[in-house]
């Protein structure tokens, strides 16, 4: 709704309330139109402010009420109602003013900001345009160039660029509600026919079509696949070549295309999985809204290599005291100066004072005697993580929380060498640790759900988004992992390249194929996994070198970390490289080469391999395992797998995620083609159907968020 009032006597004040954001729905709307009539209506009304409720101007459209009936007043004419209205309107803009927000700011005849607010049009993010004249008004105001960057990559602005852009008209340190008053009693009586914005030619450079061909050029490469960015830049063309009202008709149009494609219903729903996650509940019944986390002042981090450092970025960023603790002095002294580089960069970003002075290092564990909690980050070794959970075990305080950053060790062994095992969790960070914003909260059976809620809100101040998992080898990402990255090994062994693999992803909308990825990540860290597993053997020809414990095998990693091709570290991997530490991937005719002789000494006859068998065998057997995570209770549902991979592993934002994904395809068709290519491939389990998946197929292909009222999970532990 919006509250109406009047102050300084001929101001009349309109106030959206609508918490937590003043999102526009379908009552607020109603609001602001029947209170500017009210303001129009009356003679001692001069003036008119528009305001947010507790700080907060207006965060856009309610997207609850997308997959709704709309009722209410359409945003479209309320903007040109306030537009063309008698008396000046002056937007009070604090805290944000963000998509439909920000229309509504502009269809005011005066902005006024408080210095800490945020601008921004981020509808982008959910697959479509700003829709309300967003795309005709802004670049009107501030041309076009700026206008397509704003528009077409969803970033917010400061108050202060937006004044610089033209956007405000005055930026106050103070209350602007009261500034905006004052401003509006300035401009009574003053005639508003050059604040319109509507009615302002839009400007036109002299590169006008190299601008919009850059920009289309800048939005192929960055969206990987998603159609709003473009779309976006289209919408923005309407403006310079149409009339204004023939620009909105355009506007519409391309509005009315985005709003009912699948992308904009995947973003939609990412949009929501991600509040989602946050709703964790345990085992034993324990809520996310129960259980009351610790208090957490002094934290503490072991081992200060790559993650280490990040991780301990990210605590100090979020004003946490730290302990940073290396045994090895030359690693300790590297960290130091590795930080402190990333702590300067990060306060010039974020325009925040550094935080320095929150960390001290050490190269004694004994450091840590006093702290809240310890992140343990050392090398992925079980025998070494337990070595220095019993240290910790011992030194640390009663009560410490105890936290590993392993990728996929067992956290219930780990906690078993604590006295107190129910304080043991996983923090799983994503490198870099102080940029990605996943945290995969990893615990066993006897983790206590008050040190979830502990960690679950550690991650949320660090800025990331925490979802909780159980405990399983590899967890919820890693595990998925396994099958595709098998399945392309396997296809390379059929007859694929790397190359031609990598596209088919790339193409899908991955930022890196597999291979590009196993290079930037070095081939020897899975080189490793699997020697500690047993997997790695002597050269040996036929099929029993491509076999394991009775099922396929791909020795071609391990033939290659032989011959010290660890990916860029080297200058060669799957692609080759420039230098050692290259990043320009280059196709390699060595690897052909070696990929020839592979096939003719184990006897596998190359076959043409066509794009679409690469993306269902890949993406399919990834699928079907996050199915197997959801049936054995590893994942609470759907949303945490897809939000895991969207922010984890590069999955394309405009698919909603694997599993969301999987219900686009139909599970349905996704089972049929699974059982394809597992009569195919007999000894490959991984292409089995999941009977999680084929009871979900069997019932009609349900929609995803009715999918928990299918699942069955008896040996759940979340």
């Amino acid at each position: 709704m919006a509250l109406y009032s009047r102050v300084s006597g001929s101001v009349g004040m309109i106030t959206l309330q609508n918490p937590p954001v003043n999102a526009l729905s379908a009552a607020v709307r109603q609001g602001i139109v029947d209170m500017m009539h009210r303001a129009l209506s009356e003679p001692e009304v001069k003036s008119v402010v528009i305001c947010g409720q507790n700080g907060k101007f207006c965060g856009g459209a309610d997207i609850r009420e997308f997959g709704a009936k709309m009722t209410g007043p359409p945003l479209v004419p309320m903007v040109h109602l306030i537009e063309a209205a008698s008396k000046p309107v002056v937007a009070a803009i604090e805290g944000i003013a963000l998509g439909g927000g920000l229309e509504l700011a502009l269809s005011c005849h005066y902005r006024i900001a408080h210095s800490k607010a945020r601008l921004g049009f981020p509808e982008v993010a959910l697959g479509l345009l700003p829709g309300a004249g967003g795309t005709q008004r802004l670049p009107r105001l501030i041309g076009v160039p700026a206008a397509l960057d704003l528009i077409t990559t969803g970033r917010h602005v400061t108050a202060a660029e937006a004044r610089q852009l033209g956007i405000v008209d005055e930026v106050t340190d103070l209350n602007a509600v009261d500034a905006a008053v004052k401003f509006a009693q300035s401009v009574t009586g003053k005639s508003l026919d050059a604040r319109r914005i509507s009615t302002y030619p839009c400007p036109r450079p002299p590169d006008l079509d190299a601008i919009f061909e850059r920009a289309m050029q800048q939005v192929r490469r960055s969206a990987r696949g998603a159609i709003a960015p473009g779309t976006c830049v289209q919408a923005v063309h309407a403006a310079v070549t149409l009339p204004y009202a023939k620009g909105m008709e355009r506007e519409r149009e391309l509005f009315s295309l985005l709003f009912t494609s699948g992308q904009a219903r995947a973003l939609q729903y990412y949009f929501f999985a991600q509040r989602a996650v946050s709703r964790w509940s345990t085992a034993n019944g324990a809520r996310w809204d129960t259980s009351k986390p610790r208090p957490v002042r002094k934290a503490a981090v072991i081992g200060l290599g790559t993650m280490g450092r990040g991780i301990t970025v990210s605590l100090a960023q979020a004003g946490f005291s730290v302990v940073a603790v290396e045994t090895q002095e030359k690693q300790l002294s590297e960290a130091k100066q590795a930080v402190s580089g990333m702590l300067e960069r990060g306060a010039k970003r974020r325009g925040v004072p550094l935080a320095h002075d929150k960390i001290k290092y050490s190269c004694s564990v004994q450091a840590v005697a006093d702290v809240d909690l310890v992140i343990e980050a050392v090398f992925e070794d079980m025998a070494l993580k337990k070595t220095v959970f019993q240290q910790l075990s011992a030194i640390c305080k009663p009560g410490v929380l105890l936290c590993t950053n392993t990728s996929g060790l067992d956290i219930d062994e780990l906690a078993s060498q604590t006295q107190s095992p129910e304080l043991v969790v996983g923090m799983h960070f994503f490198a870099p640790a102080h940029v990605m914003q996943l945290l995969e909260v990893v615990y066993g059976p006897r983790s206590s759900p008050e040190v979830v809620a502990t960690a679950m809100q550690m991650g949320k101040k660090m800025g990331k988004v925490s979802v909780a998992v159980g405990n399983c080898r590899g967890f919820v990402g890693n595990r998925m992992l396994k099958p595709y990255l098998e399945q392309a090994f396997f296809l390379l062994e059929e007859g694929a390249t790397p190359e031609q693999v990598d596209q088919v992803l790339e193409e899908f909308g991955f930022a890196m194929g597999v291979f590009k990825v196993s290079d930037l990540s070095g081939l020897d860290v899975g080189w490793k996994v699997r020697k500690a597993d047993g997997l790695v053997s002597p050269a040996s020809t036929g099929t029993s070198a491509r076999i394991r414990g009775g099922s396929r095998y791909s020795p071609l990693g391990d033939l290659l970390c032989e011959r010290g091709r660890f990916g860029q570290k080297t200058g060669r991997g799957w692609y080759q490289y420039d230098k050692p530490g290259g990043r320009v991937a280059k196709p390699d005719p060595w690897l052909h080469g070696f990929l020839e002789e592979y096939r003719a000494q184990h006897g596998l006859v190359a076959r043409h391999i066509d794009h679409q068998e690469v993306l269902e065998r890949c993406l399919y057997a990834l699928i079907n395992e996050g199915f197997q995570i959801l049936q054995d209770g590893i994942a609470a549902g759907p949303e945490d797998i897809d939000v895991i991979y969207v922010l984890g592993y590069g999955w394309p934002r405009h698919r909603g995620g694997p599993m969301f994904y999987a219900g686009q395809v139909g599970l349905d068709k996704v089972v049929e083609r699974l059982e394809h290519y597992q009569q195919i491939h007999p000894d490959v389990p991984g292409l089995q159907p999941c009977s999680l998946l084929r009871k979900l197929a069997a019932s009609g292909n349900p929609a995803i968020h009715k999918w928990r009222e299918v699942i069955q999970k008896p040996r759940s532990q979340l």
